[in-house]
């Protein structure tokens, strides 16, 4: 039986892309421009696809520890791996943060990437969250769940991801388009464990309940339950968990509904990762990878995690704000390397099952 959390109650207590990427920037937003001395090899540049204040404040913490410059190129993750592609060998990138083991997969690919060795990251991270050879660490963990609402279904009926290809739920589904790489990760573990024909009959079963064509991110998957548009939605945890704890508007929005994480008698809830890769074309990889080592301290965890409400990856790393409003749970432990591998048949799949 999975494990459901009920918002309304806890929360009567508490009433993503531009074309191309915009030039690396000094994370203190000071002129791009080093100096020689700087340019010596005592400058990083992080390629990120994220995009909060509490990374500015990281990156100036780790400046502040190390006296290393942070500049950063701010864009989605589609956009940095065609400016990457459009810099080739002369790319100035040394980092690469990007949320989804499945993008990294595409990264890696391309052959941006490169193996590092280091035994800080080893001892910190599980196996699970990073690539065997090095070639990218997972920073911080989420969960893809199912928000629903508990006035339309019982939480019964939405607690694995196969309940929500049964025909009881016909018109009742929102979900995001099927290009986005949270749901072709979540298609390509399915894959992965139940086999291709499995995963295709479940993909036209969920494809057949749709409320309405998919359209918008996670929040509005979770706005659309919370407005009677439909009784459940497939949405990464830490989207409800900022309703959770925003304004009081978005409490409320997120009070209307609950959340399941499914498959907690059988396989565990499907995760990924926000993570981290050392540029193959970085001309300071000793400097990289000290730099994702500083995210795995307390301190970077906590940066990591505070704003974007997700799980940090460290045993022991302090929760961000809210989380308690979630209870513990199985989490899948499904190898995130092969994800990124099944990522065509999966998009193949969700285009036969008329998931757009």
């Amino acid at each position: 039986m999975s494990k459901i959390v009920s918002a309304i109650a806890s929360l009567a207590i508490l009433a993503a892309c531009g074309q191309s990427a915009p030039p690396a920037q000094p994370a203190d937003g000071s002129d791009a421009t080093a100096p020689a001395s700087e340019a010596a090899g005592q400058v990083l540049n992080v390629y990120s696809a994220r995009h909060y204040d509490s990374d500015k404040v990281l990156y100036a913490k780790f400046e502040e520890e190390t006296g290393i410059k942070v500049n950063v190129r701010e864009s989605g993750a589609p956009e940095l791996l065609e400016t990457m592609k459009a810099e080739g060998a002369d790319s100035p990138a040394d980092v690469i943060i990007v949320s989804d083991a499945g993008a990294l997969y595409r990264f890696q690919l391309e052959g941006f990437t490169q193996a590092v060795k280091s035994d800080v990251l080893e001892a910190a991270i599980p196996a699970q969250l990073r690539e065997a050879d090095g070639h990218w660490f997972g920073l911080a963990k989420r969960a893809r769940v199912i928000v629903y609402d508990p006035q339309l279904l019982p939480a019964e009926e939405v607690d694995t991801y196969a309940d929500l290809a049964e025909d009881r739920l016909k018109g009742e589904l929102c979900v995001r388009s099927s290009t986005n790489i949270y749901n072709l990760s979540l298609l390509s573990e399915m894959i992965g464990r139940n086999g291709s024909e499995a995963a295709e009959a479940w993909a036209k079963g969920v494809a057949s309940n749709f409320a309405r064509p998919p359209e918008g991110g996670d929040t509005a998957q979770i706005e659309a339950v919370a407005a009677g548009q439909c009784a459940a939605a497939i949405v990464n945890h830490y989207y409800w968990l900022r309703l959770a704890t925003g304004t009081t508007e978005e409490r409320l929005t997120a009070a209307k509904t609950s959340v399941s994480f499914p498959d907690q008698d059988t396989t565990g809830t499907h995760i990924n990762v926000t993570g981290a890769a050392v540029s193959s074309t970085s001309k300071s990889p000793e400097l990289a990878v000290q730099f994702i080592e500083f995210l795995t301290t307390p301190e970077g965890q906590a940066l990591l995690t505070s704003e974007t409400k997700e799980f940090p990856v460290v045993a022991g790393a302090a929760a961000p704000e809210g989380i308690d409003l979630l209870p513990a749970f199985k989490q899948s432990d499904y190898p995130l390397t092969e994800l990124g591998a099944k990522q065509a048949e999966a998009q193949a799949i969700f285009d036969r099952a008329g998931w757009n």
